[in-house]
């Protein structure tokens, strides 16, 4: 398996050996189920849908129930995709538990960063802004935003204000420092996207 979804617990900090604290963030990853298996005859590439088992019961429309109802799997809320082998061999209904991972794996985390709502080029793009004193009017404003005659028109990809946050952001090459199979935590080195009590994908890192 390449992956398993969990959510963010939050974040605190690790004694290691030699003293030396290190700031981890806390992952309540899976149990998970295996929901569907797509396979290259059928779908053109391998993979797995799999999905977070919780106590809240989810909320279905009929395609949706019909789903979980083929798979012979309870509603789950929060559902993944994974790329596997063709020759893995899953089935609908399957287990996946934070166990898969170990320490010193390295993974990257995939979260929904925090919405901050409207924000102005200062805050969304690190602007510099203008003077604040001497009687200067300009301090936090965008300024000019394109030229008159030519092209007459604001180029595609102009900074400026908009929302900010609610995006989908991986955080790349992170550390684990320890797993606690029986309560299904994982402890990752650093901080992950999103806010406390949000999902997050655990996928294992590419690294060359």
């Amino acid at each position: 398996m390449e992956g398993i979804l969990g959510r963010k617990v939050g974040m605190t900090q690790i004694f290691i050996a030699d003293g030396t604290a290190i700031p981890v963030t806390v992952i309540k990853a899976g149990p998970c189920l295996v929901v569907q298996v797509k396979t290259t005859d059928n779908d053109g590439y391998a993979a797995v849908q799999i999905g977070l088992v919780e106590d809240k019961p989810a909320k279905l429309n009929q395609p949706e129930a019909g789903h979980f109802k083929k798979a012979g799997v309870a509603p789950l809320r929060q559902l993944e995709e994974f790329r596997i082998d063709s020759g893995e061999e899953l089935k609908a209904g399957d287990e996946i538990k934070a166990s898969m991972f170990a320490e010193k794996d390295y993974v990257d985390v995939v979260g929904t960063s925090k919405g901050k709502g409207f924000q102005g080029v200062m805050k969304r793009h690190g602007f510099r802004g203008g003077r604040g004193s001497h009687g200067s009017m300009f301090h936090r404003a965008p300024g000019s935003i394109g030229s008159s005659a030519y092209p007459s028109r604001v180029f595609k990809g102009m900074r400026m204000t908009g929302r900010m946050g609610g995006e989908r952001v991986t955080t790349k090459n992170l550390q684990i420092v320890k797993v606690d199979a029986e309560q299904n935590l994982i402890y990752v080195r650093g901080a992950v996207p999103g806010p406390s009590s949000g999902y997050v994908a655990i996928r294992r890192a590419k690294r060359g």
